[in-house]
């Protein structure tokens, strides 16, 4: 019995956790996605006051709205997003995660990736670019002053939005972006 309930739920779950992870990267219009990430500006920044500050102060920043997450030990997570520079957008970005260790559940949640200088901006605008292993992210909550470590030129904030998992990372993230 056991084998025969692991050949059913494994492949099952695999199927689940990568239908979560691809609920980020669904295509949306370019407006859509520019308006949802201007709503999820203004919801990270009335969460904690210095990072209002951040996004006056940084280089640039990338607004990833809506990112999906899955993880049955493998996980996934996938979104879609807008790059920011001196207030206005310059393009389009979308982030792939893969990765695997002890981690279950799935979760929604939004994402801002802020460029401390103009070098990370440019970095992040080459092309293929990828946050390291090491790379930490700070969790909103509100109410909480949220402190942004930087590495590499690179700050990164999370605020959830639903669903529940135990296991939170951004290293490995992969990302891909286009001017408008």
């Amino acid at each position: 019995m056991k084998s025969i309930t692991s050949k059913f739920y494994i492949p099952l779950l695999a199927v689940l956790i990568m239908g979560l992870a691809s609920c980020g990267s669904m295509s949306t219009s370019p407006d859509k996605l520019i308006s949802d990430a201007e709503k999820a500006q203004e919801k990270v920044a009335e969460t904690s006051n210095n990072l209002e500050e951040l996004f006056q102060s940084s280089a640039g920043y990338a607004i990833f709205p809506n990112v999906g997450k899955g993880a049955y030990i493998l996980g996934g997570a996938s979104g879609n997003g807008v790059l920011y520079e001196n207030g206005s957008v310059q393009g389009f970005t979308e982030m792939k995660q893969v990765d695997v260790g002890l981690q279950i559940g799935g979760k929604a949640y939004t994402e801002v990736l802020f460029f401390q200088s103009e070098s990370a901006l440019e970095e992040f605008k080459s092309g293929d670019y990828e946050l390291t292993a090491s790379a930490s992210a700070v969790i909103l909550e509100k109410g909480k002053s949220a402190s942004v470590d930087f590495q590499d030129g690179v700050g990164v904030v999370i605020m959830p939005k639903a669903g529940a998992m135990a296991g939170v990372s951004v290293g490995g993230q992969k990302f891909e972006y286009r001017d408008r």
